[in-house]
């Protein structure tokens, strides 16, 4: 677990994690107000791309005749998957980097 803060005041784990309690609008708070801690800004980065990948796959299927509904379903499953397992990762402190978007996300942090 980091010991340090964010730049916003809350400790580096908490901010992570509510950069995922809160899909998508998290990761743009923390990523427009964090200025010192990399790992919170990594979450936000990760939580951005994720949910809104997710969402607009989620929308996509929308337009699926019959089996449109099923496959949001299972996409809205996954999401809820997701975001309980990141909380997780993002308050014990860890780097847990998912696939595709982690390496996605790790890759823009290294440019700011």
């Amino acid at each position: 677990m980091s010991p340090t803060k964010s730049s916003t005041g809350l400790p580096d784990h908490i901010a992570a994690a509510l950069c995922y309690f809160f899909p998508f609008i998290g990761g743009i708070v923390f990523l427009a107000l964090e200025k010192r801690s990399r790992f919170v800004l990594f979450h936000a980065l990760q939580s951005l791309i994720a949910f809104g990948v997710l969402m607009i796959i989620h929308v996509l299927c929308g337009f699926i005749p019959l089996l449109g509904p099923f496959f949001a379903a299972l996409i809205s499953l996954c999401s809820f998957a997701v975001w309980l397992l990141m909380i997780y990762h993002a308050l014990g402190g860890r780097w847990y980097r998912l696939p595709w978007v982690g390496d996605i996300a790790e890759n823009q942090l290294r440019k700011l």
